[in-house]
C-alpha cells in the first residue's frame, strides 16, 4: 500500500473559485460613478469662492467645469481599449485614483491655471468609471436580473448631479471651498479597496482580452485614438463655451466646429476600415443597441436641459440660496431611489416599450406643470412637479440602459458601455447648450414685449409709479430721486417677470419635446427573446 501511494501520489484539487457577492460588487464599484456624477455639478455652487480664491472673472472660472467635461468624454468611449490592455478591473482602480489624485491636487489648487489642469486630470480619471461599473454590473448578475443592475446604475449616474449642488451648497456654507475636493479622497480610498477586494473578473473574459490586446498592440490604432481626442475636444469646448462666445460669431467657437466636424467624420471612416480599431464602431450595426443608445442620448438631452433650468429658476428668481434649491429638488432624488429598484423588477414582466412610453409621458407632464411657476411659487409646487419627473426619469433610463446592451456579448461589454456613456454625456451637453441659449434669447424678447405695455399713458403704469414715488418720498427722499429709484424698481420688476416668461416658455418647450419623442418610442428596438425571458442572446460583432 505504501508503495502504490508513492507511485501514485494524491493529486492536488484547486479550490473552486469565489462566486462574487453582487451586492458587494454593486457597492464597491458605485463609489467611482457617484463622485464623478456628483462632481460634476458640485463646483457649479462654489464658483463665488473659487473666483475669489484664483483670482478668475466669471468667463474664465468656467473653464473648471469645461476641462472636467473635455477629459471625461475623450476617455469613455476608450474604456474598452484600456480594458482590453491592461485589465477591466485594473484600469476602474487606476483610473479611480487618478481622480482621487486630482480631487486631492484640485483642493490645493493656487492659481487658476492649476485648478483647471488638476480638474483636467479628475476628468480623465472619471472617464472610465462608468463604463466600466456598467459593464461590470451587466457581467455580475445574472441576465434575469439585468433590469436590476441598470436600475443600481442610474441611480448612481441620475442621484449624482441631483445631490452634487445640495452637497456642495453644505460644504461652502459650513467649511472651505477646497473640502468639496478633499471630500472624495477618503470615499475614494474607500472604493479603491473594496474593488480590489470584492471585484473579480471573469477568468473567459480575461483570456479574450489578452488575445484582443496582442492584436491591438501588434496594430495599435494611434490614428484612430488622436483623431477621437481632438474630434471630441473640439465638439465639448464648442457646446460649452459656445453661449458665451456667441456661438458662430466667434472665430474660434466656428474654427472648433469645422475642426470637430472634419476630425469625427475621419475617425469614423477610419475605425470602420482600421485591422483593429480602438473603438468598436461595428456595434450600432445591432439594431437593438444603436436605436437604444441614440434614444437614450436624445431623451437624456431633454432631462439634463430640463434639471438645470429648475435650480436656475428658484435661485435667480424665487431668491433660494444653493442649500435651499437643493433641498427643495431633494423629494426628485428620494423618488428616484425608491422607484429605480421597483422599476429593475417590473423589467422582467413589462415589454420595456411601455415603460418608456409612461415615462415619457409622466416626464412631459412633470414639465408642464413647472411652466406655471410664477414668482409667487413656493417650495411646495415645486415639489409636486419634480416628484413626477422623479417617477418619469426612472422609468425611462433603467429600460433605456437595460434594452440598449440587452444584445451585446459579454466581451464586448466595455465597449458598448463607453459608446453608451458617451452618446448619453454629449446628448446633455447638447440639450443644456441650446436650452442656456435659448434661455438668454426669451429672456431678451420677452423683456422688449412687456416693457412694450409699460407706457407713461397707460393708466395702471401710472397708478402704480405715483404709488411707489409716494411710498419712497415717505422716507425723506427727495421727488427727483424717489422717481429715478422708482423707475429702476419698475426696471426690476419688468426685468424678472420676463425672465419668469423665458422660462414658463423653456418648460413648455420641454413638455412638447416629449410629446414630439412619443412616437419614436415605436422605432425603439427591443430584443426578440423579451425582457422576461431570462437569456441574453448573443451576438457576434468583429473588430
Amino acid at each position: 500500500m505504501t508503495t502504490s501511494m508513492a507511485m501514485n501520489p494524491p493529486v492536488a484539487v484547486p479550490a473552486p473559485r469565489a462566486v462574487p457577492n453582487k451586492w458587494l460588487v454593486t457597492l464597491s464599484v458605485t463609489f467611482g460613478t457617484l463622485m464623478g456624477a456628483i462632481d460634476s455639478s458640485i463646483v457649479n455652487v462654489a464658483m463665488p469662492q473659487l473666483r475669489g480664491a484664483v483670482g478668475a472673472t466669471v468667463q474664465e472660472i468656467t473653464w473648471t467645469t469645461t476641462g472636467f467635461v473635455i477629459a471625461t468624454v475623450m476617455v469613455m468611449p476608450l474604456t474598452g481599449f484600456l480594458g482590453r490592455l491592461f485589465g477591466q478591473k485594473r484600469v476602474y482602480l487606476g483610473c479611480l485614483l487618478l481622480f482621487v489624485a486630482g480631487s486631492f491636487l484640485c483642493g490645493l489648487a493656487w492659481n487658476l491655471p492649476s485648478l483647471v489642469f488638476f480638474r483636467f486630470i479628475q476628468g480623465l480619471g472619471a472617464g472610465a468609471l462608468q463604463p466600466t461599473e456598467q459593464a461590470i454590473l451587466r457581467q455580475t448578475f445574472p441576465p434575469e436580473e439585468q433590469g436590476t443592475a441598470m436600475a443600481l446604475f442610474a441611480m448612481a449616474v441620475m442621484v449624482g448631479p441631483a445631490i452634487g449642488p445640495t452637497l456642495g451648497g453644505l460644504i461652502v456654507d459650513n467649511l472651505h471651498w477646497s473640502w468639496i475636493f478633499f471630500i472624495n479622497v477618503p470615499v475614494g480610498i474607500l472604493g479603491f479597496f473594496m474593488v480590489a477586494r470584492f471585484v473579480q473578473e471573469d477568468e473567459s473574459l480575461r483570456s479574450f482580452a489578452r488575445a484582443e490586446a496582442e492584436r491591438q498592440r501588434k496594430n495599435m490604432d494611434w490614428a484612430g485614438i488622436i483623431l477621437l481626442c481632438v474630434g471630441l475636444a473640439s465638439l465639448q469646448f464648442l457646446l460649452e463655451e459656445g453661449q458665451s462666445h456667441d456661438w458662430f460669431e466667434s472665430p474660434l467657437i466656428a474654427a472648433c466646429a469645422l475642426v470637430s466636424a472634419t476630425c469625427l467624420a475621419a475617425f469614423m471612416i477610419r475605425e470602420m476600415t482600421a485591422e483593429v480599431p480602438a473603438v468598436n464602431l461595428r456595434l450600432f450595426k445591432d439594431p437593438v443597441f444603436a436605436s437604444g443608445t441614440v434614444f437614450n442620448a436624445l431623451v437624456f438631452s431633454i432631462l439634463m436641459a430640463s434639471m438645470f433650468l429648475l435650480p436656475l429658476f428658484m435661485q435667480e428668481l424665487l431668491g433660494f440660496t444653493a442649500t435651499q434649491s437643493g433641498l427643495a429638488l431633494m423629494p426628485r432624488t428620494l423618488v428616484m431611489m425608491v422607484m429605480m429598484p421597483i422599476v429593475g423588477r417590473l423589467y422582467r414582466k413589462v415589454p420595456p416599450r411601455v415603460l418608456i412610453l409612461v415615462g415619457v409621458v409622466i416626464t412631459g407632464l412633470g414639465a408642464f406643470q413647472m411652466s406655471h411657476f410664477s414668482l409667487s411659487t413656493g417650495t411646495q409646487n415645486v415639489i409636486g412637479a419634480i416628484a413626477l419627473q422623479g417617477i418619469g426619469f426612472s422609468l425611462l433610463f433603467v429600460p433605456l440602459s437595460t434594452v440598449a446592451l440587452s444584445r451585446v456579448p459579454r466581451e464586448r461589454m466595455t465597449d458598448a458601455t463607453g459608446l453608451n456613456s458617451l452618446l448619453r454625456q454629449v446628448g446633455g451637453s447638447i440639450g443644456l447648450a441650446i436650452f442656456a441659449t435659448l434661455l438668454s434669447r426669451f429672456t431678451v424678447h420677452s423683456t422688449a414685449s412687456v416693457a412694450a405695455h409699460l407706457t407713461p399713458d397707460r393708466l395702471e403704469v401710472a397708478t402704480r409709479m405715483a404709488a411707489m414715488q409716494k411710498a419712497l418720498g415717505g422716507t425723506g427722499m427727495d421727488a427727483v430721486s424717489s422717481q429715478a429709484l422708482a423707475l429702476r424698481m419698475m426696471s426690476g420688476t419688468v426685468a424678472r417677470q420676463a425672465a419668469v416668461l423665458a422660462f414658463d416658455k423653456l418648460f413648455v418647450l420641454a413638455a412638447l419635446l416629449f410629446v414630439v419623442v412619443l412616437p419614436l418610442v415605436f422605432l425603439l428596438k427591443a430584443p426578440k427573446s423579451g425582457p422576461a425571458s431570462g437569456e441574453t442572446p448573443h451576438i457576434d460583432v468583429e473588430i
